[in-house]
């Protein structure tokens, strides 16, 4: 349940060396470039950029950041390969690449669309999947032969050979039910499942996952407003407590187009499958496997010979075990080191976040992380002659102050944990490293510092790009941000972020507006620029606007923090939430008297669960896409942090809001998006039923055919933020009053 996250289209490029460079440039140093736009290339430590001026082009932060031209805007116009493009993907030889574009939504990202096929060498061009749909491509990859291309179209995977043009289909029983090569809306969602195939090493087999979800209902939208009549928008969707859709991996050999389905252990619609790769060979394949309640997970090698597979790690977990690591679609939760004589691995089971170096046998576990603190693997760099640096495993930590960030290291073989950004860097640090771990584009920031990027060289933290001051660039604000903590009467202890409005005057009193979210998919309270717009109008009305972080969250607090939520969503956060409210309106500049809380998705079921169970506290509530009733979401979210419900149905009716709608005392706004496939309109309907049931009177705001994010058609983002300062306005009387 990603519920307040909203994942724009990822531009990813696949495979590009030095090779590639055509026109060679060797300035003094690279022209100004956004670093935030720029792409490291898999395979390299090369930086790309793109614009219709100067084309594709490459920095080499190794050799003194020399530009190389790739192609130009006219090359491929020359070639009649489109110019506008959302990813390039490359092959292995680095002479060939992919150009995708003309792109349509599948769920939340722009993955479906045109590719066409680019020859640097010859410069020459075509489309990719002529006699197919237009823009129904998906996932398109070159052969690491460099010899065929093979993507998804309709759930079914086909091959292309990039010499003659001649498409192969590999499969053929794809329907919208039984999906080849890509997932299901749940796969995505919630196990952060895109792209569905893998090319072996050798070229001579393709891996792929087969999603059958024949036993899945369809959830229907309607659409009132697109034509004369309306018509149903069937979304497939499994509900809590529903059976997910069944899946099993196969391995096509693309010589004879045969498939041969991997025998793993375990009924496929009682498990899931989220990882799948080749084993750092052609003959075996990776695949780690989840029980239906997520709290047991199976690694597997698996021979493509026989499809005969043995488990070579296995964990089991009182709560639930997280395979995704950081939510990055299609990554995988192993890393291969040592020539894949073991691979790393992520678990909280001694009660940290903690990394570990597993043999490929697993016969051996060695604990790289050591210490009370929760680690997120970056990269590692295993050293050796050429290189000037250890071996090293680099990963993101907080051990003091869980709303900052910042980089860390330990060893490969042994625990050796050292800090890498320097102490100047206060607040927020982000690393996007390079694929060789040589290199980083290093962005900080925090409450009082706007984003600011480098690139780095991870040896030393030394600077590159660009010249001049290396410090934090200040964020000028007319308001003041700070952080707190807050202690409630059950002796937990929450961060949060108060920000004050221009002129704040402690002798005055200020209305509060609580900002939540609050279930396991999200932190708020973090140590860096707070750039919500709709908390900007508040604040600029003079509204003192808190933000807290509740038992529950993925806060860096290690595993009983994160996991004391399990079969207690929408009542042990909600909990938390409500008492530290009660301890900070303590302050004597907060007004107990003008209290309101607002929240989107999951925070919007939050601050109905905060207007309905503490009535007396918070005053008016605007909640946006809530989930109403805890069984409406779907199973692999609601299953993971709740159990069953045929488990656990009491603890549904505890967290679900609709339940304490009866209780509702002050003003609510509710606010929905008929054509929301994550939280269903269902939602809306079910307590507008409930509130009536018990003459509750409350306001209501529908949006036709919009999403969960509410933003499709002309007017409607700033109809929405009208539409909630006013309602905030009007109930919560802005501004300081005297004490």
């Amino acid at each position: 349940m990603q519920l307040n996250r909203f994942i724009p289209t990822a531009l990813t490029a696949l495979g590009l060396a030095t090779a590639i460079c055509t026109q060679a440039q060797t300035p003094d140093k690279a022209p100004a470039l956004s670093l935030n736009g720029a792409k490291w290339f898999p395979d390299s430590h090369l930086l790309w950029t793109w614009n219709s001026t100067n084309g594709l082009q490459t920095i080499d932060p190794a050799a003194n950041l020399a530009i190389s031209t790739v192609f130009t805007d006219a090359d491929l116009k020359a070639a009649g390969v489109p110019d506008h493009f959302d990813a390039l993907v490359w092959a292995a030889d680095k002479r060939k690449v992919l150009v995708f574009t003309n792109t349509k939504r599948v769920w939340r990202a722009r993955t479906k669309g045109d590719y066409w096929y680019y020859n640097l060498d010859t410069k020459t061009g075509r489309q990719l999947g002529s006699s197919l749909p237009a823009s129904s491509l998906m996932f398109a990859k070159i052969s690491p032969d460099g010899t065929k291309a093979a993507y998804v179209s309709q759930h079914n995977i086909y091959l292309e050979d990039l010499a003659t043009g001649k498409i192969t289909q590999l499969t053929s029983d794809g329907t919208a039910k039984i999906i080849n090569g890509t997932f299901d809306w749940a796969y995505e969602e919630e196990l952060a499942c895109r792209d569905g195939f893998r090319w072996s090493p050798d070229s001579k087999h393709i891996a792929f996952w087969r999603i059958d979800a024949s036993g899945i209902r369809f959830f229907d939208m309607i659409d009132n407003t697109d034509s004369l009549y309306s018509f149903v928008v069937p979304v497939e969707y499994p509900k809590t407590g529903q059976d997910p859709s069944a899946a099993k991996i196969g391995v096509i050999d693309v010589t004879d187009g045969s498939t041969k389905w991997m025998d793993i252990p375990g009924d496929d619609k009682q498990h899931y499958l989220p990882r799948m790769d080749w084993a750092q060979s052609s003959s075996e394949l990776i695949v780690a496997q989840l029980n239906r309640h997520q709290n047991e997970c199976n690694v597997f090698l698996v021979n493509i010979a026989d499809g005969s597979a043995h488990s070579i790690y296995h964990e089991v977990n009182d709560s639930w075990i997280d395979v995704s690591g950081p939510f990055e679609y299609d990554s995988a939760p192993w890393t291969w080191v040592d020539h894949g004589k073991s691979f790393l691995w992520t678990s909280e089971k001694d009660g940290w976040r903690h990394i570990y170096r597993i043999t490929r046998d697993g016969s051996k576990e060695t604990l790289l992380t050591k210490g009370n603190f929760d680690a997120d693997f970056l990269a590692v760099d295993e050293g050796g002659p050429a290189k000037s640096m250890k071996p090293a495993v680099y990963f993101t930590a907080s051990p003091y102050d869980a709303t900052q960030q910042y980089l860390y290291k330990t060893g490969l073989t042994v625990s050796d944990t050292v800090r890498v950004t320097p102490q100047l860097f206060n607040g927020t640090n982000d690393y996007n490293i390079s694929p060789d771990a040589r290199y980083a584009v290093h962005t900080n920031s925090s409450l009082s510092s706007m984003y600011s990027s480098r690139l780095i060289a991870l040896a030393g933290h030394r600077k590159l790009y660009p010249d001049g001051n290396d410090g934090p660039k200040p964020f000028n604000s007319p308001y003041a941000y700070s952080k707190f903590k807050v202690t409630t009467v059950d002796n937990v202890t929450m961060d949060g972020i108060i920000a004050k409005p221009a002129y704040f005057d402690s002798t005055k009193k200020y209305p509060v507006l609580f900002y939540v979210y609050g279930e396991p998919a999200a932190t708020t309270a973090k140590d860096q620029p707070q750039l919500n717009g709709m908390l900007q109008s508040a604040l600029a009305k003079g509204y003192v606007i808190i933000t807290m972080d509740n038992r529950g969250t993925p806060a860096p607090k290690g595993a009983a923090w994160r996991h004391s939520i399990y079969r207690n969503v929408g009542f042990i956060n909600a909990h938390d939430q409500a008492m530290a409210a009660k301890e900070v309106l303590k302050w004597p500049f907060l007004d107990s008297n003008r209290t309101a809380v607002f929240g989107w998705s999951g925070g919007g079921s939050m601050t109905l669960n905060l207007m309905f169970q503490y009535p007396g506290i918070f005053k008016t509530g605007i909640a946006v896409a809530a989930v109403t009733n805890l069984l409406y979401y779907d199973n692999i979210y609601e299953e993971r942090y709740m159990g069953l419900p045929q488990e656990a149905m009491d603890d549904y009716i505890k967290g679900s809001p609709i339940t304490y709608a009866k209780n509702l005392q002050g003003n609510l706004l509710y606010i929905h998006g008929t054509g929301d496939d994550n939280v269903h309109y269902q939602n809306a309907e079910a307590l507008v039923n409930e509130l009536v049931k018990y003459n509750k009177q409350f306001s209501f705001m529908a949006y036709p055919n919009r999403t969960h994010g509410i933003y499709e058609g002309p007017g409607t983002s700033q109809h929405l933020a009208t539409l909630w300062i006013n309602y905030l306005t009007s109930h919560v009387t802005p501004g300081p009053l005297p004490q």
